[in-house]
């Protein structure tokens, strides 16, 4: 029981973001850590020069870190979009631009694990119309992460933070990803259980590690009040990752949350050194 029987990854993204990106991954080594996770760090550029993704391909490397997840293109994170491959228009074609980019970078690194946020409702726009192009998205996104021998990724986000993301709450996300495989025939769309997200929408974390484990693809874990570091909240993060690994999750478990006033190399106090190293 506990922490030491995890797998740990450092979201790059959320930690260690006074430093520059490409600086991030030998901080998350001295740390401790050996796996990392990023949201797609271009906000801007779904298809970014090939000496960026070099520089950062060059950056895992040498550090000896393993990007273990990796968001497609979702616009501006943190911000206020929350994905872009539902949204018609410029967003969705910048996201399907992104596709085999991502896909191919996540190769080269050794990264199974693609992460497709959904995108917000637009003004507008009939649900329906934006729901097909999520699935026509979705579909080709889960054709590149099998062409690279990766899953996809399907997130629950929360309403109070993402009042305008459809997919706030476990079934919701859990029935794209069975409308995703049920198209495909590839079986590779898995559900992103989210921890934080699914308390602030006020889920029962236990019912949903129980009814849906088994079609989970990747963990991320930050404590509720505030999204900060285990132990700074209330959530019982322990006897929950306890939960999941009984459940027969023996996946990552992203640190997605923020370190507070603090550097993020201070943020780990609350897991001894030993539980870092990925196995």
């Amino acid at each position: 029981m506990g922490y030491p029987d995890q797998r740990f990854a450092v979201n790059l993204s959320i930690l260690f973001t006074e430093l520059p990106l490409l600086e991030r991954p030998a901080a998350a080594a001295a740390a401790g850590f050996s796996a990392v996770e990023l949201w797609w760090p271009w906000t801007d550029s779904p298809e970014p020069g090939q000496s960026e993704l070099d520089d950062l391909r060059k950056a895992l490397g040498d550090s000896g870190t393993r990007l273990v997840g990796l968001n497609f293109y979702a616009g501006r994170l943190p911000g206020p979009d929350r994905g872009a491959l539902s949204v018609p228009g410029e967003e969705s074609d910048r996201f399907r631009a992104n596709i085999d980019v991502a896909a191919d970078f996540a190769s080269s690194v050794g990264c199974k694990a693609l992460n497709a946020l959904y995108g917000n409702r637009a003004e507008g726009v009939d649900p329906a119309v934006q729901d097909e192009l999520a699935l026509q998205n979705l579909v080709a996104a889960a054709r590149a992460a099998d062409r690279v021998g990766a899953i996809l990724l399907i997130e629950a986000l929360n309403e109070a933070e993402s009042p305008l993301y459809p997919l706030v709450s476990a079934p919701a996300a859990i029935e794209v990803v069975d409308r995703v495989n049920a198209v495909t025939g590839l079986g590779n769309a898995r559900f992103l259980l989210d921890i934080y997200h699914l308390s602030m929408n006020g889920e029962d974390i236990a019912a949903v590690i129980d009814a849906h484990t088994a079609k989970t693809g990747h963990v991320q874990i930050a404590d509720n009040p505030g999204r900060g570091a285990p132990g700074t909240g209330a959530l019982p993060l322990e006897d929950l990752l306890d939960r999941l690994r009984e459940a027969g999750y023996d996946g990552w478990i992203g640190l997605e949350y923020k370190p507070g006033d603090r550097p993020s190399a201070r943020s780990f106090d609350w897991l001894p050194e030993t539980a870092r190293p990925a196995r």
